[in-house]
């Protein structure tokens, strides 16, 4: 087990490293920069902050004065928010993991409890309902939802806020200022699960399916166990094993899709930030933003491997 763990992580360092030689280059062969697009600027002036940046240098020699400073803790500067990359996400990183974190618990908690009640109630109302709700909810762009959404709970009903992290002019603290947060959450996480739980649904249900149908499902119950017994301890273990492997990419999916939610509900997080840098060519903020859902994802399946291998003994032993 050990030998395994220190394989894949050798891999993901190496991967870590060709994913950011990657991630450089792409940005480096764009054309322009938010120099070259300011135009208030003049020709002179451009070339002396392209001095001052470093970006008058040969790509490669960029490339490792932007890595060897990423490894210290420095991603570089924003150019049009006047501040160091690493404090400007940090201020916005964390609005955007708590949307995350939420709806990837409520996605998998509802998912795993649906798709499982689902397999097992087969050709059910349960199991039509579920179906139905699934291809509905994935048939809908997330714009559209939300903008109904909104319409129903914040314009008609009046009870959710449309927007925002916190009430216009508030000055809660404590224990108010987190209800005050949590309430406008609730929108964006209520997307954010009906977005993601369709496809998780259908991969429970059918991977409980393949698992009943099994020789060694049919021996307990020939045995005389409980069905509560069969199905939670013998088949729900087995049936899960493989969606190990998509929790690795659930967080990475989820931060990157929040960008739409963050734009539609005025949301201060990391993706209003990145829509910015694109607009006004901000590459260093574009270029860290990136690289962090780079990580999260190469982190994210170092994990799931080694998770998957202290379940399954067969795959440490490959």
């Amino acid at each position: 087990m050990k030998q395994y763990v220190l394989q894949r992580f050798i891999q993901m360092i190496v991967i870590l490293f060709g994913t950011s030689f990657i991630i450089f280059f792409l940005f480096a062969m764009l054309p322009g920069d938010y120099i070259d697009s300011n135009i208030s600027l003049t020709p002179q002036r451009a070339q002396e902050l392209k001095a001052l940046y470093g970006l008058d240098q040969p790509v490669l020699q960029r490339y490792f004065t932007w890595l060897g400073n990423a490894l210290h803790g420095d991603f570089g500067y924003s150019l049009k928010h006047q501040e160091k990359v690493l404090s400007l996400l940090n201020k916005y990183v964390w609005n955007s993991f708590f949307v995350a974190i939420f709806a990837l618990f409520l996605t998998w908690s509802i998912a795993l409890v649906s798709g499982v009640i689902s397999a097992i109630k087969q050709y059910s109302w349960f199991d039509g309902f579920v179906t139905f709700f699934v291809f509905a909810a994935m048939s809908f762009p997330s714009f559209f939802i939300s903008l109904l959404f909104i319409k129903w709970f914040g314009v008609d009903l009046q009870i959710l806020p449309i927007g925002g992290m916190i009430d216009t002019g508030s000055d809660s603290t404590g224990f108010a200022h987190l209800l005050e947060v949590g309430k406008h959450m609730i929108l964006p996480v209520t997307i954010l699960t009906l977005l993601s739980i369709g496809s998780l649904t259908r991969y429970f249900r059918t991977g409980m399916l393949e698992v009943i149908r099994q020789d060694y499902i049919r021996t307990a119950r020939a045995k005389g166990l409980k069905e509560r017994v069969v199905i939670f301890k013998h088949a729900l273990k087995n049936a899960i094993l493989p969606a190990i492997t998509l929790l690795a990419f659930e967080l990475p999916g989820l931060f990157s899709g929040a960008i739409i939610m963050e734009q539609i509900f005025n949301w201060p997080g990391v993706g209003r930030i990145q829509l910015e840098s694109v607009s006004f060519r901000d590459y260093p903020v574009l270029m860290a933003f990136t690289m962090f859902l780079s990580c999260l994802t190469i982190i994210g399946n170092f994990l799931a491997d080694v998770t998957y291998a202290a379940v399954d003994p067969r795959i440490r032993l490959k």
